[in-house]
């Protein structure tokens, strides 16, 4: 057989396997950038974070920065659901209570919790005590709110106080999908302009999905200049203000109890069916 020959045949299968070696490297790089990286929350058992940064908003509201295991970590939470924070009281006892991070797994090496401090709240204690370079104990994720998109046409989300924190969420974490249109329709109440929570936030939304994202803030103390409402949310507010009951409409409402037990009243009259509202 000519030497040449084999020779050349040596070469075209080097070339072709190394071709072919090159392809599956690529093809792997492409799946594995491409794969959901995995979440670093445990949904049974407790893990710790470290507290980074901690920025006081007013006086009873900071937002709380918790670092991940790495730089690319990402928390893990599915759109709508929360997570189970435990600390202690004053009394030393343990204490365990639900939170959203107003952040995605889109923020990755970190997540943050923007947290209201009540003065006689057990959990509220805690996270006033806490200092950068202390861990708080997180478990998740947690929660009976599913998202796929195009789920609904339009949500209409009706918030009072700290309870702005999973609609936040929900909100963001939908309208920086650009597979998604899904519209929101939010009425958030307050007692003073002080407490309203991510309001830059929440404007920023508005000015950059001017047509998917709309605020309206209710203020029962309002300021002396103040184009919201006043008062606490009525069902006309929520006729002006929220898309009108339709199969493919869902209304989101958290808060204080007696806001959420005043909500539904007002949307059971409305005639917004039992599958057309949530409660987190």
């Amino acid at each position: 057989m000519d030497l040449n020959f084999l020779q050349t045949l040596d070469v075209q299968l080097l070339v072709g396997g190394g071709v072919a070696l090159l392809a599956i490297v690529i093809g792997a790089a492409y799946l594995f950038s491409f794969r959901k990286p995995k979440g670093c929350l445990d949904p049974e058992n407790f893990k710790e974070f470290k507290l980074v940064k901690r920025v006081q908003l007013s006086h009873n509201v900071a937002k709380f920065k918790f670092e991940l295991p790495t730089p690319t970590s990402v928390l893990g939470l599915p759109i709508g659901q929360h997570i189970s924070c435990r600390g202690k009281d004053s009394e030393g006892a343990e204490v365990i209570k639900p939170y959203t991070p107003t952040t995605l797994d889109s923020d990755v090496g970190y997540f943050e919790l923007v947290i209201k401090m009540y003065p006689q709240g057990r959990m509220s204690h805690h996270f006033r005590e806490m200092r950068v370079g202390d861990y708080l104990a997180v478990k998740g994720p947690k929660g009976r709110f599913k998202y796929q998109p195009g789920k609904v046409r339009a949500f209409g989300m009706l918030a009072g106080g700290s309870g702005i924190t999973p609609m936040f969420q929900v909100a963001r974490a939908i309208l920086e999908n650009p597979k998604d249109k899904t519209k929101f329709h939010l009425i958030y109440a307050n007692v003073t302009y002080e407490d309203i929570l991510v309001k830059e936030q929440l404007d920023g939304l508005a000015a950059k999905y001017p047509d998917r994202f709309k605020v309206y803030y209710v203020l029962n103390q309002p300021p002396e200049v103040w184009d919201g409402g006043v008062g606490f949310v009525s069902k006309e507010m929520i006729q002006t203000h929220c898309p009108a009951p339709a199969h493919d409409v869902q209304i989101l409402r958290c808060g204080p109890p007696p806001m959420n037990k005043a909500m539904a009243g007002h949307l059971e009259a409305l005639e917004y069916a039992p599958e057309m509202q949530f409660q987190f």
